[in-house]
């Protein structure tokens, strides 16, 4: 934890081309609450929207599932996302989007080719970038003398409440708060003008950020950060406390696992996430105790999980092939999961979690 801003991050920084490339794997559109949600946040940012003409550019496009309902809307917009891969499929949306980094040479780009932008929006993006001083400097380039930048990232505090050790991964450089936001923020030349709660991925907090002295901070700012102090979530004893928790979960659920391979039941993996690696390498786990993880994603299909080594392979064609207990990794799509698995738990079939406690049943 920055002993300055408050912010928590990751002590190794991945270079990014190893992360961010033209085989990602992830797409938004892949899950039918995210595509929800995105829906929903393109419908608020078009209300936020006050120029005649304006101008939204998103970092981290994905497959343009966001952006496009601006496209459907006949908005200008933009998308930048390194994935080149994806760049093609939100084109193919109707999404106008460039492949590549935003960088302060990036935004003075597309600042002269389109003007400043009123909104820049992330979702799950911010937090993935070590070099927020590059960040901001493109955002002074690009953003209109009243523009704001929007973004959603997840939140220490929840992280902290649930135990959710599998936010820390390698993309994962930041775990933000409203603390540490404006902190850094304030740092270069802006402001958090307003703080708002989601409840997608197992907790995050949407932050607005514009330039210093141009909005006035709406009152969830304040109330948010004397939160954080009061609750002590930037305490040392706090963040040791939490250390020693997952120590804990991490045993349990090695013995939960070996506890249904002695009863004789059948175990695999329910998606590759990528936070399943923390989880995997963390506790121990190979394919001694979990055989095969299933996954909907062509590109992780017929691969290994890193250090771990567990074959990722796709889903059996129907229940009669699935396992006696799913581990359940993606335990943040655990509502959209359940609707869709209503069968194989009629037929008996077992979960295990690990969020916010080790279940199984």
């Amino acid at each position: 934890m920055c002993r300055r801003c408050r912010a928590v991050q990751l002590t190794d920084e991945v270079p990014r081309e190893k992360m961010f490339h033209d085989e990602y794997p992830f797409r938004t559109s892949s899950s039918a609450w995210m595509s929800s949600h995105f829906a929903k946040v393109a419908a608020q940012l078009v209300d936020t929207l006050r120029s005649p003409d304006p101008f939204v550019v998103e970092i981290g496009c994905n497959d343009g599932t966001m952006l496009e309902t601006f496209a459907e809307r006949g908005i200008r917009h933009l998308g930048i996302d390194p994935a080149a891969n994806l760049v093609a499929e939100a084109g193919a949306r109707g999404v106008l989007a460039r492949p590549g980094f935003f960088e302060p040479a990036t935004a003075a780009e597309i600042r002269a080719e389109h003007g400043p932008a009123e909104v820049v929006y992330a979702a799950n993006t911010m937090c993935h970038i070590p070099y927020l001083d590059e960040i901001f400097a493109g955002l002074d380039a690009l953003l209109g003398d009243d523009g704001i930048l929007v973004f959603e990232d997840p939140y220490l505090g929840d992280v902290l409440r649930l135990g959710s050790y599998d936010q820390l991964y390698d993309e994962h450089f930041y775990l933000f708060s409203a603390t540490s936001v404006a902190c850094i923020a304030e740092s270069h030349g802006f402001a958090l003008i307003d703080v708002e709660h989601i409840g997608v991925h197992g907790g995050e907090l949407r932050y607005t950020v514009g330039r210093r002295d141009r909005r006035r901070p709406t009152p969830a700012v304040d109330r948010w950060i004397a939160g954080e102090a009061s609750e002590g979530v930037h305490d040392l004893a706090r963040l040791a406390s939490f250390a020693a928790e997952i120590g804990e979960r991490r045993d349990r659920l090695r013995r939960a696992l070996q506890d249904e391979r002695a009863a004789g039941r059948s175990i695999a993996g329910y998606a590759a996430t990528a936070k399943s690696a923390t989880v995997l390498n963390y506790c121990g786990i190979g394919p001694d105790l979990l055989p095969v993880i299933y996954d909907t994603t062509p590109e992780k299909q017929g691969r290994l999980t890193p250090g771990s080594g567990i074959p990722v392979e796709p889903f059996p064609t129907g229940p009669d092939g699935y396992p006696d207990t799913f581990l359940l990794f993606a335990w943040n799509h655990a509502e959209e999961i359940m609707a869709k698995e209503q069968e194989f738990v009629a037929r008996g079939g077992r979960w295990i979690r690990y969020v916010p406690d080790v279940l199984v049943g």
